[in-house]
């Protein structure tokens, strides 16, 4: 995102499509690994697909790294909670990923209810010449075997697996949104609506509840937690958003429960801007800390905010992500697109911060020179190789040839899941059942 991001070019490569989507193809979360070489989604339907980026070849360079599918599995099924008849759903919330310390992977995935530790290996060899079974794995009549054999192994073709190591469940009342690995990698939190519980990750059975807004009285509740998340660097520190669009920092050093927050970030709100949607539009839907750990990004229906943490009354920086839809926010409202949870993600230095939007389009932000763009992930443009053509919504009056009027939006089209390569221009946009991957254009 150095040079100009008008004449910027994206390459596409186009992963996952299904023209006859299902509720459960839906994608529901996206997030590549700490080398970026793995990018991992969830949807709906409880399933997880990893994709692999392909080594570089000298006799394709213009493959440079693209993703392929590397593994599928299902993660999470349906189920039912009989004391409360609540059936939970299989959908996945989360991903959350593992620093590699071995040749297998290792990632966390959440639905409503509970967590998950996967564990995903190669095999290539497989063990032969057992004693007390055949070759087809049926068990020897004992009577036969006279000789002892030696087991081998022998090559096999490559195989995949994905295992559950760890299952977190039985901790949470309310709805799990967020999970977020600590950088002791010893830990990790799972928040729900009111209350955030911190994990060991060898410890199944039990959880410490660091913090717990629920009142005594439900029928005093006035907000929600929305989104959780650990400092990159400093493992006693972390953060929470609610529905009233603060943001707590709280430090475990001080107290077992962090009910009080050791920093406290609100702006103030303009009253010549108060309307009846004021409260909905400014509950925050993520919260993001920068690479460095010096900033928290938040996005809220209209906004994304840059927050430095030594700095609580106001955010440094304000992006305007669609104010196109101000005037909406009535229809918005009866759809119910103003509740839609869009999240925001940063480049791997910090300088470019990207979210989504309506109509299949998501914006980037450069914080250096304060240029923006809009692009849209659609299959029309998205030819594997194709350019990338900056869009424009015009509001009223007279529409250029290459504009859109706000009017003919699609909000049924949103891009909620971004991510971002942890080093690389390489960013993965989930457009409702399609998986997007651009790059920045090799020369």
């Amino acid at each position: 995102m150095e040079e100009d991001v008008e004449t910027r070019k994206i390459n596409s490569s186009f992963l996952r499509d299904h023209s006859y989507a299902t509720e459960a193809d839906i994608i529901s979360t996206v997030e590549f690994n700490h080398t970026g070489e793995l990018l991992a989604t969830g949807d709906k339907g409880g399933r997880v697909v990893i994709f692999q980026r392909e080594q570089e070849s000298k006799q394709q360079p213009q493959r440079r790294g693209e993703y392929n599918v590397y593994s599928t599995f299902q993660s999470h099924e349906p189920e039912f909670d009989y004391l409360k008849s609540l059936e939970i759903e299989e959908k996945i919330n989360k991903i959350r990923w593992l620093p590699q310390h071995n040749a297998a992977y290792f990632l966390l995935s959440t639905n409503d209810k509970t967590v998950k530790l996967w564990k995903v290996s190669e095999r290539d060899k497989r063990p032969e010449g057992y004693n007390l079974k055949d070759e087809d794995g049926r068990l020897r009549d004992p009577s036969m075997i006279t000789t002892l054999r030696v087991p081998v192994l022998r090559p096999m073709d490559l195989m995949v697996e994905a295992t559950p190591r760890r299952v977190f469940a039985n901790a949470h009342t309310y709805h799990i949104n967020s999970i977020s690995v600590n950088s002791d990698y010893e830990t990790y939190m799972s928040a729900d609506d009111l209350r955030i519980n911190l994990w060991n990750f060898e410890i199944t059975n039990q959880s410490f509840n660091i913090v717990d807004i629920k009142p005594a009285n439900m029928e005093e509740l006035t907000e929600v937690i929305t989104a959780a998340e650990f400092h990159p660097h400093h493992c006693n520190a972390f953060v929470y958003s609610s529905s009233k669009g603060t943001i707590r920092l709280c430090d475990m050093r001080a107290a077992a429960l962090c009910d009080r927050h050791a920093k406290f970030f609100e702006e103030p709100e303009d009253p010549s801007n108060r309307s009846f949607f004021s409260e909905i539009i400014s509950s925050i839907s993520d919260v993001k800390f920068s690479h460095s750990g010096r900033y928290i990004m938040t996005r809220d229906y209209l906004t994304v905010k840059v927050w430095d943490l030594n700095m609580e009354n106001r955010p440094m920086e304000t992006y305007q992500v669609h104010d196109y839809l101000r005037s909406k926010l009535c229809s918005l409202y009866e759809n119910d697109c103003i509740f839609d949870k869009f999240e925001c993600v940063w480049n791997g230095s910090d300088s470019v911060i990207m979210t989504g939007s309506y109509n299949n389009f998501f914006r980037m932000f450069d914080r250096n020179t304060k240029r923006d763009v809009t692009l849209e992930a659609s299959r029309e443009n998205s030819k594997p190789r194709a350019v990338l053509k900056p869009r424009k919504v015009c509001v009223g009056g007279k529409r250029r040839k290459d504009e859109i009027s706000v009017d003919s939006l699609d909000f049924s089209k949103k891009i909620l899941h971004t991510a971002w390569h942890p080093s690389e221009n390489i960013i993965a946009v989930a457009a409702t059942n399609n998986l997007y991957i651009f790059q920045d254009k090799v020369n």
